[in-house]
Order: structure tokens, then sequence, then C-alpha cells
């Protein structure tokens, strides 16, 4: 009978496939969204306009989380986007009240003007997304 064991040999071949392999899997994949714009690195320009500016209200924002994005308008006919992900620990932000984009994990507060840190703890603030507005709407570009 032949029996399988596990060797010094095996652990260190199987490690280096795996500390190889992942690297080039990661480089060997693509953006489908076929844009030029910017988008962050989160792919956030896919699936065309974000929200209509008409929803946006003003001196306040929208979270549309299945985009992981907060489109705000600080003042009326000024549009801002941000990466709806806090910078402190990324949790997702879940309201946009009072001027600021807030997080619930740790009660760090971003102003809806330009991202920055309004309350810690985080400290850097929201990535700013670049848009359009396109007939009426929000379009990550």
């Amino acid at each position: 009978m032949s029996e399988s064991r596990i060797t010094r040999r095996k652990v260190v071949g199987g490690a280096a496939v795996t500390v190889v392999g992942v690297p080039l899997l990661a480089a060997c994949g693509g953006s489908d969204s076929g844009g030029s714009g910017s988008g962050g690195g989160s792919g956030s320009a896919e699936g065309g306009p974000l929200v209509a500016t008409s929803e946006v209200p003003v001196g306040g924002g929208v979270i549309v989380a299945d985009r992981n994005l907060v489109a705000t308008q600080p003042t009326e006919g000024t549009f801002k986007v941000f990466s709806a992900i806090c910078t402190h620990r990324s949790c997702p932000v879940t309201k946009v009240a009072g001027g600021t984009i807030d997080c619930p994990c740790h009660g760090s507060r971003f102003s809806i003007e330009d991202g920055s840190v309004a309350q810690g703890p985080a400290e850097s603030p929201l990535e700013e997304v670049a848009f359009e507005v396109i007939d009426g709407e929000i379009v990550p570009s």
C-alpha cells in the first residue's frame, strides 16, 4: 500500500505556487468597464448613471450603496462624488446629514464639500471620484 504523506518538499512547492500564482492571476485580471476615466480603481464607473441630480438634496447627499459611492450637493448646482468606504477601517458610510457623510462603525464624519475629515478617528479624506453630469444625471467617468 502506498501512503500519501505531506513532505517538506510538497509544502515548500505549494507555497511557491501560491506566492507566484496569485499575483500573476491578479495582474492578468482586467477592467470590464471599457471606460477611460479614473474611477479610483474601484470599478465604480460600471453600470451607467449613479443618480439623478434632482435626487441629491442641496446641503446633503445620497449614498448609492450598491456602487460604494456617495453623491453630494454642498451648494445648489455643485455636485461631488466620493467613495462610500470609510478611510479608518473600511466600513461603508451609511448617512449624510448636517453637512457630513457619517460612518457608523467608529463615528468618523467627512465633509460633503471635499470629503475631508470633519471628525475622527479617520485621518484621511474620502476618495473623490471623477464624474460628469449628463442630461441631469451624475455619471462616474
